[in-house]
């Protein structure tokens, strides 16, 4: 069922410890994974500091561009739950400097409720 996910734009939940080896070299002293999301090769990562995006590319998989968000460059997000015929959850994150917002969606069994409550928590301080 991941695979279809994937295959459909939905992210997945990923695991926690497989992140902390993965991103390690990238985390600053004091930075911790709360959580993070997969599509494909691509993930959103959230840390107590900032959101990580990494956009994997080519053929290959070897070249990586990472995105660093800092939680107080995101002006607004929104939030929506999956409904009766349309399943998926969407955020939306606008951030300063950009015109439109990051858009990223999720399936339904994702709890969106505690994503929100994790960003109103960095964001709103």
């Amino acid at each position: 069922m991941s695979l279809l996910n994937n295959l459909f734009g939905n992210a997945t939940e990923v695991d926690i410890e497989e992140l902390r080896k993965e991103f390690g070299e990238i985390l600053i002293n004091g930075e911790e994974i709360e959580t993070a999301f997969r599509i494909f090769r691509d993930k959103w990562v959230f840390t107590n500091k900032r959101l990580i995006m990494l956009d994997v590319q080519g053929v290959t998989g070897s070249k990586r561009e990472y995105r660093s968000i800092p939680y107080h460059s995101i002006d607004q997000f929104s939030v929506e739950t999956g409904g009766t015929f349309d399943d998926d959850c969407e955020m939306k994150l606008w951030i300063k400097g950009m015109h439109e917002p990051l858009k990223k969606e999720f399936k339904r069994n994702v709890d969106v409720k505690s994503l929100q409550r994790m960003l109103a928590i960095h964001i709103l301080k």
